[in-house]
């Protein structure tokens, strides 16, 4: 133990230090002006695939826009759109809109206070109107709205006085704005109003800057332009008559910048002043001209994954969505394109709201209001660790660096908060040790380098491992250089932390956790909680692995290694015959509760596998824990044993869990809502939007079609019957640093390619058949003797 080390509150100088040596390696970008884009060559747009699309015969409720809205986003900026004929409402967001701050001092209890007013909350930057009163839904016919989920799109379509009218929404990356565009064929016009409106009250006005107590300031900002008409601003709004087409161009943000040593704000920056002229920018252009920009932007990301899963039936494709759904759940018939399309749903919920800016928080980029539970916080016992599992399994490894991002912006603060209250004698996670180093975080964290709801000590590990799986996929040695600070920061606080016990009845000794919750149930003082056993053991194995590869810190990664070998691991328990969740043969928790802590070394860790290299006892007591969880509990949690049971190659297990989800929510219970979104049962009848599941699902879905550590990949592990007769697989991740197509037919593989992003030997097993794949990075290799 380094007892040089400082304890109590970080000098300023040393946080200020830390922050410029992360500020190296941090490059979120924030709400920024930008360079003009790139436009592409003026050629036909793609022809959209009708399995990437997903479509509906009403409007979304203007009171259920949560459940029936459909979400665009470009990584920064996103809406919820209603895309009522009469009346079309945005509900803007900016990924950074949070009210709050540091929130660095603590409760009676030794925790940091959990409330909108110190800790904050993830808010609405905006609510656009476009009202057109001709066009009440009561006056139309032929309805219908769909989302491309290859091109990012969301189309309106309706009939009115034999005119057929459209209308397009997206929102484009490269031109940093969302665009609605109106169009009609048969001689018809729009007239009417269209209305932005802050939502902390601001506005109505064509633009509109504020700003919270906390010092953010925000601004918005629309402007509108058409064809065979008049447009104009008409006092707080723009009105418009007789146009052909119309298109309004709509931009915001905040001055959000990721430097703790600027109090996370840029004050040179006027959000009001640059979404104006962002607008003004994109309105030089056509609609068709932004559109292709933002298409062929979208499908460089959407394109380096294809999934297949076989050939629904011609009466599943008539069907709208939500009655697929509800046909689903009623007939238990296998819908495979709807279920793949469930997954490219997640991809593209990934590809718009997580890029350039912030995570994925509880509510991805999407809320209906700014009082969401739990404030849209970052939840770090599950939540934002499993909104990334599918980024680099589904071919988005470049949507993983809002995540890497984050963390890097956060450490100063992290550390200095951890060193300054983490062993405050109130709290009952103190170290015992009395000493402290390195950083940890609670299980709620914020954008403003705070912390929230509760000390959370094995959070910093998580974090961690999910940065450094990341490395795992990539073969990244910059992202590797990045996040270094992270795992070294990690160990050294689990060095001042552990403690020296000796086992019951035995000589021997072993360090344990001090004090910890399980989450969330439990005894909330238990010492060696298997939760916290595995991430660190987990942690310490991967930070000595970056040590070896960078050359760096070569003796204190001796130490960390040193530690690692005496870390206890879980055993079975002998009156449960369940992987012990604590130190106690007892189960002194909830049988069936949502999470799988003590599962953690199943998945997303490798510790326990069930090829024989575990023991038997162990896989044994994880499946009969698994088993005891249950297979009915809320969307992220079924998905999470979705993944377990993948993990075990019950293959009928991890697909009953997919098809839980895909139930349709109806009275605010748990399942997917008419616009896919999963819903959460928070309270009997009160159901909440929580996006998690909503790449859990399709990370277990991946799973069970593609398995793979460092070494060795495993194909169709556990393939269900009900995706057994054909399908296909292009682009998928599998760490090592290796890119998979496949094709199967008959349970059986029937094409495997192998191609390396930086991995150099692997083993690809289908059954008992292996072979041993050496290639340089670039190259690949098609396996034929392998699914003969």
């Amino acid at each position: 133990m380094d007892t040089d080390r400082p304890s109590g509150q970080l000098p300023r100088r040393n946080l200020l230090a830390l922050a410029a040596m992360t500020g190296a390696l941090a490059t979120l970008p924030t709400f920024t002006a930008t360079a003009t884009p790139q436009r592409p060559a003026d050629s036909p747009l793609p022809g959209r695939d009708a399995r990437h699309g997903l479509w509906w015969q009403a409007p979304a409720d203007d009171r259920s826009m949560i459940e029936q809205g459909l979400p665009v986003g470009n990584g920064r900026l996103g809406a919820l759109a209603g895309n009522d004929p009469g009346r079309e409402v945005l509900l803007i967001t900016d990924a950074t809109m949070w009210t709050g701050g540091l929130n660095d001092s603590l409760d009676a209890d030794g925790q940091f206070p959990y409330d909108r007013q110190n800790f904050g909350s993830f808010t609405l930057l905006a609510r656009l109107t476009v009202d057109i009163p001709d066009h009440d839904l009561s006056a139309v016919s032929g309805y219908r709205r769909d989302l491309a989920l290859d091109q990012g799109v969301v189309t309106t379509s309706y009939v009115r006085s034999a005119v057929t009218y459209r209308r397009q929404l997206f929102a484009s990356h490269l031109d940093d704005v969302i665009v609605l565009h109106f169009t009609q064929s048969g001689g018809g016009h729009h007239t009417g109003t269209l209305t932005l409106e802050g939502t902390h009250g601001e506005g109505p006005a064509t633009s509109f800057g504020a700003a919270f107590p906390n010092g953010l300031r925000y601004g918005a900002a629309v402007t509108a332009y058409g064809s065979g008409g008049r447009v104009a601003v008409d006092g707080p709004r723009v009105s418009f008559s007789g146009c052909r087409e119309l298109t309004v161009v709509v931009s915001g943000g905040t001055n959000y910048t990721p430097d703790v040593a600027t109090q996370y704000r840029d004050p040179s920056l006027d959000p009001e002043r640059l979404a104006r002229t962002k607008v003004r920018a994109a309105a030089a252009h056509s609609a068709d001209t932004l559109l292709r920009t933002h298409v062929a932007d979208y499908r460089a990301l959407f394109g380096q994954l294809d999934l297949s899963l076989g050939a629904s039936s011609a009466e599943q494709r008539s069907l709208d969505t939500w009655e697929r759904l509800r046909a689903r759940a009623r007939d238990g018939v296998p819908d495979p394109e709807l279920e793949a399309a469930y997954l490219q749903f997640g991809r593209y919920l990934m590809i718009s709201g997580s890029r350039g800016s912030l995570p994925l928080n509880l509510q991805g980029l999407w809320l209906d209001g700014n009082d969401p539970d739990w404030m849209g916080d970052y939840h770090t016992d599950i939540n934002i660790q499993m909104n990334y599992w599918m980024a680099d399994r589904a071919g988005l490894s470049a949507c993983f660096d809002a995540l890497t991002d984050y963390c890097l912006a956060q450490l100063p603060s992290w550390t200095d908060l951890t060193r300054r209250h983490f062993n405050d004698p109130r709290n009952r996670y103190r170290n015992s040790t009395g000493e402290i180093a390195g950083w940890t975080v609670a299980i709620s964290t914020n954008p403003h380098g705070g912390n929230g709801w509760w000390w959370h000590p094995a959070g910093n590990a998580w974090l961690c491992t999910t940065l450094w799986e990341h490395y795992e996929f990539t073969r990244s040695s910059s992202h590797l250089e990045r996040v270094y600070p992270l795992l070294k920061g990690a160990c050294e606080f689990w060095e001042a932390r552990l403690l020296t016990t000796t086992l019951p009845g035995t000589s021997r000794e072993v360090l344990v956790a001090d004090s910890d919750w399980s989450p969330e149930h439990g005894p909330l003082d238990a010492k060696g909680i298997t939760y916290a056993q595995e991430l660190v053991w987990a942690l310490f194995g991967v930070y000595c692995t970056a040590s070896a590869e960078l050359k760096k810190d070569t003796g204190y990664a001796d130490t960390i290694a040193s530690l690692r070998r005496k870390l206890y691991l879980p055993t079975a328990s002998p009156k449960t015959g369940w992987l012990e969740e604590w130190m106690s043969p007892d189960n002194l928790g909830e049988t069936t509760h949502r999470h799988l802590s003590p599962l953690v070394g199943l998945f997303p860790g490798d510790r326990i596998r069930p090829d024989g290299s575990s023991p038997a006892d162990i896989v044994d007591g994880a499946t009969a824990l698994l088993t005891a969880r249950g297979m009915e509990s809320f969307g992220w949690a079924n998905a999470w044993r979705g993944l377990c049971w993948a993990r075990l190659k019950n293959a009928e297990n991890a697909y009953q869990l997919v098809v839980n989800n895909l139930r349709p929510s109806t009275g605010g219970g748990n399942g997917t809502a008419p616009n896919l979104f999963d819903i959460y049962e928070v309270s009997q009848g009160r159901g909440i939007f929580q996006i998690d599941a909503n790449f859990g699902t399709p990370a277990a879905m991946i799973e069970m079609l593609l398995y793979s550590r460092p070494g060795h990949i495993e194909l169709l592990p556990a393939l269900p019957d009900a995706w057994a007769r054909t399908g296909s697989l292009t682009g998928a991740g599998a760490r090592g640093g290796f890119v998979v197509d496949l094709d199967w037919r008959d349970g059986r593989p029937t094409h495997a390619r192998i191609r390396s992003v930086g991995g150099r030997t692997t083993t690809v097993a289908f059954g008992d058949r292996v072979r041993t794949v050496s290639l340089k990075p670039g190259e690949s290799v098609t396996l034929q003797d392998l699914v003969r």
